[in-house]
């Protein structure tokens, strides 16, 4: 009976453990103090600063705008295009092609000329 016990704790343990429901610890904000000049924990600091992911660089946008002329590679063929707009939270351009027709592409697709 103890033997059974014992395996079941063990199991419960083990599953414990492995549990991913719960968020990592360093993406909770309990360890961190209301004030900084207070600690809440051995790990927490005065010092302790989040840095912001990165944001995506807008070299790459605004390098087009519209009245461009640009190549553009649609279904690995490439084409000459006239820039008609750009959007760059979405990072795709609205190209007309030199037949008429106007495609949006994404911006990795577009080359000046």
């Amino acid at each position: 009976m103890t033997t059974k016990l014992f395996a079941v704790v063990l199991l419960a343990l083990a599953l414990a453990a492995c549990d991913s429901s719960s968020p990592p610890e360093s993406t909770t904000n309990a360890n961190r103090s209301a004030s900084p000049g207070t600690s809440a924990g051995p790990n927490t600091g005065a010092n302790e600063q989040v840095t912001p992911a990165p944001a995506p660089s807008t070299s790459s946008t605004s390098q087009f705008k519209a009245g461009d002329k640009v190549k553009v590679t649609i279904a690995g063929k490439s084409s000459a295009a006239t820039v008609v707009s750009v959007d760059e939270k979405s990072g795709k351009v609205t190209v007309k092609l030199s037949s008429g027709e106007e495609k949006t592409v994404a911006l990795s697709d577009v080359a000046k000329q």
